[in-house]
Order: C-alpha cells, then sequence, then structure tokens
C-alpha cells in the first residue's frame, strides 16, 4: 500500500499538479492509442505541452501583474481582511492544516479518490448519464484543499479514513456533473471543439446559460457584433480595448496610490518614470491576454484531436473538461476584458456594502474571481444574451463573490488566515452544501450526492435524441437542431 501511495505522489507532484504535463501525457495516451507514428505522437505531446505552458506564462503574469495594485490598497489602508483569490487560498488552507496537525498529503490521497470516482461515472455513462472527465490539476489541488477543511469542519469526530472516503465521493461527483454541466453551451460556442469547462465556476456558466437570454432579449446584439463608428473603430482590436481599459482602470488606482507609495513597497524604483510604469503596468494586460490565446490555439487542438483515442478504446463518449481561457478565442476576444470591469464594479458595490454595514470580515477584490472567473461567465454570457448580458452578470456575480466569501469563510474559521477561494461555485454551491453536511450529518451527505447525480438523469430526459449526439457527432447534432427549428 505504501509503495503505491508512493506512485501516487510522484505522479501528482510531478505530473498533476503540472497541468502541462498532464495535458501533454493524455495526447501522448490519446494519440499512442489512435496508433499514431511515432514521430506525429511525440510532435503532438511537444506542441501539447509547450502550448499549455505558454498560458501558463500568460495567465502567469496576468495574475503577478495585478498583484502591487493587490498589495498597494491593502497595505494603503492598513486593512487586515480576507483576499478573495485561490491562490491566497490555498496558503489560507495550508495555515489552517497545520494549525490542526493536518498533512497536505491527506489532500492529494482526496484528489485520487475524487479523480478515480468521477472516471468511474463516466464509464458507467450509459447509466450515469456523465460525459466529462476534470482534467485541470491545479484547479483540483485547489479544490482538493478546500474540500477537505469543509469536510473537518462539518465531521470533526471523523477518523482520517473516512474522511477521504466521504469527501472523495462528493468532490468526485462535483467534478462529474459540474464540468458535465458545462458540455452543451461550450460545445456551441467552440462550434464542436470536443471540450468541456473544469473550473470553480461550472454550476456559474450553467447559471449564465439559462439567465443571458433572458437579460438579452430576442435577437441579442454580441460585442463582435458592433460597428464602431469614426474613431471609436480602434476598440474592434482586442489588444488596444484591452490596453486602453486596463489603463483607465488600474491607471486610475495607481495614481490614487502615488509613486512614493509604490517606491516604498518595491515595486518601482525611485529613479524610474511614474507615467511609463503606469503606461507599461497597463499595457502587459494585452502583452499576457495575447500569450494566453496563442497557447490556448495550441493545446486545445491537440488535446481534442488526441482525446478522441480516449473516448474510443477507454471512456466511449467522453470529452475532456479543461481551463478556462479554452474559450477566450471564440466569440468576442473582449468579453473577458468587459466582464472583469463589471466584475470589479460589482466587488466594489458589495465591498463598500460591508464597510458601511460595519460587516466583521472585510474582503479585498482578487483578481483571479473577477477575470478568469467572472470574465469567463461574460464570454459565455455574450454568446447566449449579447452585450447586456455580458456586462450584467458579471457585475452580479461580482456582488455574490464577495458577499459569499465573506459568509462563507467565517463559517470556515478561514477569515483569520487572510484568504478565501472566493470563485462562484464555490462561495454559492459548496456553501449551501456545508449548511447541509452541517446540519444533516450523513443524511445530508448522501442529500447531496443523490441531488448531484440527479442532475445529468435530468438533462438527459430533456433532451434524449440530442443528449449525447452533441459530443458524439456534432455536425449531426447542428442538423438536427435546424431540422426542428
Amino acid at each position: 500500500m505504501e509503495f503505491l501511495l508512493q506512485i501516487w505522489s510522484f505522479f501528482a507532484e510531478n505530473i498533476l499538479q503540472k497541468p502541462a504535463f498532464f495535458i501533454g501525457l493524455m495526447v501522448l495516451i490519446g494519440n499512442a492509442l489512435l496508433k499514431k507514428p511515432l514521430h506525429e505522437i511525440v510532435s503532438s505531446f511537444i506542441k501539447a505541452t509547450v502550448g499549455y505552458m505558454i498560458l501558463t506564462v500568460g495567465s502567469g503574469g496576468l495574475v503577478s501583474s495585478c498583484r502591487p495594485v493587490l498589495v498597494g490598497l491593502k497595505d494603503k489602508f492598513n486593512i487586515s481582511a480576507v483576499i478573495i483569490d485561490p491562490y491566497y487560498g490555498q496558503s489560507a488552507i495550508d495555515a489552517a492544516l497545520n494549525a490542526v496537525n493536518r498533512s497536505f498529503s491527506m489532500v492529494m490521497v482526496l484528489l485520487l479518490i475524487a479523480f478515480v470516482f468521477n472516471i468511474l461515472l463516466v464509464a458507467f455513462r450509459k447509466v450515469t448519464k456523465i460525459r466529462s472527465v476534470f482534467t485541470t490539476g491545479h484547479i483540483q489541488v485547489q479544490q482538493s484543499a478546500i474540500a477537505f477543511w469543509i469536510i473537518l469542519t462539518c465531521f470533526p469526530q471523523l477518523a482520517d479514513t473516512q474522511y477521504l472516503i466521504l469527501m472523495g465521493i462528493l468532490l468526485g461527483t462535483y467534478w462529474a456533473v459540474g464540468s458535465n454541466l458545462t458540455v452543451d453551451i461550450t460545445q456551441e460556442l467552440t462550434d464542436g471543439g470536443g471540450f468541456c469547462i473544469a473550473h470553480q465556476q461550472m454550476f456559474g456558466i450553467k447559471l449564465t446559460e439559462w439567465l443571458a437570454p433572458k437579460i438579452g432579449g430576442k435577437n441579442p446584439k454580441r460585442l463582435q457584433d458592433m460597428e464602431l463608428p469614426g474613431w471609436m473603430s480602434i476598440f474592434n482590436e482586442n489588444v488596444v480595448t484591452t490596453a486602453l481599459i486596463m489603463l483607465a482602470f488600474f491607471g486610475s488606482i495607481l495614481l490614487f496610490l502615488g509613486k512614493e507609495f509604490l517606491v516604498a513597497g518595491g515595486f518601482l524604483k525611485a529613479k524610474d518614470n511614474f507615467f511609463f510604469y503606469i503606461l507599461t503596468f497597463a499595457f502587459n494586460f494585452a502583452v499576457y491576454l495575447t500569450i494566453l490565446q496563442l497557447g490556448v490555439r495550441m493545446f486545445v487542438y491537440e488535446l481534442t484531436q488526441s482525446f478522441q483515442g480516449i473516448s474510443t478504446k477507454l471512456l466511449p463518449g467522453a470529452v475532456p473538461g479543461i481551463d478556462v481561457p479554452a474559450v477566450y478565442t471564440f466569440g468576442s476576444p473582449n468579453a473577458i476584458t468587459f466582464g472583469f470591469i463589471a466584475a470589479a464594479i460589482g466587488q466594489l458595490v458589495a465591498i463598500l456594502g460591508l464597510i458601511v454595514f460595519k460587516s466583521p470580515i472585510l474582503i479585498v477584490a482578487g483578481f483571479v474571481p473577477m477575470f478568469f472567473g467572472d470574465g469567463t461567465l461574460a464570454v459565455f454570457a455574450n454568446h447566449k444574451g449579447g452585450i447586456k448580458a455580458a456586462l450584467a452578470i458579471p457585475f452580479i456575480t461580482g456582488i455574490i463573490a464577495v458577499l459569499g466569501s465573506a459568509t462563507f469563510a467565517s463559517f470556515l474559521g478561514l477569515a483569520q488566515y487572510g484568504g478565501f477561494n472566493g470563485l462562484f461555485d464555490w462561495v454559492t454551491v459548496w456553501q449551501g452544501f456545508a449548511y447541509v453536511m452541517k446540519y444533516g450529518g450523513y443524511f445530508g451527505v448522501a442529500l447531496i450526492v443523490i441531488g448531484l447525480l440527479a442532475i445529468p438523469q435530468i438533462q438527459y430526459a430533456r433532451n434524449k435524441d440530442t443528449y449525447f449526439l452533441i459530443t458524439d457527432d456534432f455536425a449531426a447534432y447542428k442538423e438536427k437542431m435546424e431540422n426542428k427549428a
């Protein structure tokens, strides 16, 4: 048993926690199952791995670029508060686990149980109606950590093995059902891209799919349909739009913080020109977003092509659930930027509300929930409900992120550690799960699992003729839907 755990630890540390190699491994296995020539297998593996590395450079650059503002605002006002960001949330969980003498290795065992259970649900898709495998490794680590802390909070009397099995089943079910919820809308957005989303706002994407058309109305005007007159036509370019919007948004904050404060914080040198620092700061967002989109184009193609081997030989009909940047090259390239701004305004409104009403917990806005969380919802909202939905939904979810984080961080006792996840599913769906488990015990857990497993059954019952067709043969699905219309 110890030997098997060592193998799993090696795999988790060197592959699962490094999603580029995890994606590369899946591409390698898929192409091998398709019996492609060795040189093609190696080439595809390299392109997929390098593509994801490029994506990581882009997304990491976006996150790190925002740090001076995030830290600056916190220090400027001497705020002792909870930063809503999955990386700050991960640090808070690590500190909390150390405080109760729990090893992080148990989190990785939990991840293994949950991942295997997700695969089993897909393997029996004829019964379960599950079509997707959650493959976003770094997100799995983050979610396994917070899930482990939730179960410790709700069932402090359980032994370690019982913790792991109980939450492994629940978390694996959530991964399977949540990513499965995003299949249809992702296939429609990407015109049969052959993947779905496995992230932190899967239920949020499904809510967006339902809510966006109601906000946008009939024949909504999408961002990509806008024809801006005269000088405003420069906003038709994604790079220009991102650079100018970020210049206005972050430039204002940096001017408010002032050069002296930023120099004291070590973010720039006294001899540096403040104007060009602000210009570089804002333009970097356009740089990193462009890099991110390049990486997406490289790895998504290789993954979806090779995954046919896995979906035909190992898991018939399965599609991979992958990271949210995979959809940023579809629809309007400006949707993510406008969604980010709308979410930022929503979070600011909610934070001011906490201050006015003297909340015992103060929240500091995080970049990741606004950009990769609410910004992603804007991409789907724009597709289903146009411009109105792309602005309204991130604004609403931005408010929810702040208020939900304040209540849930307090419930879990994580506020003292200064960080929380802050993304949609974890401040809404999982907060509900936690209360049900806390007060419903084992019956509550069973109720949640049964409720989750009922969701794909309901989805299937409503669209029996197209439910599997949308992943198995998208061209036939489109033809069938056109005939229905």
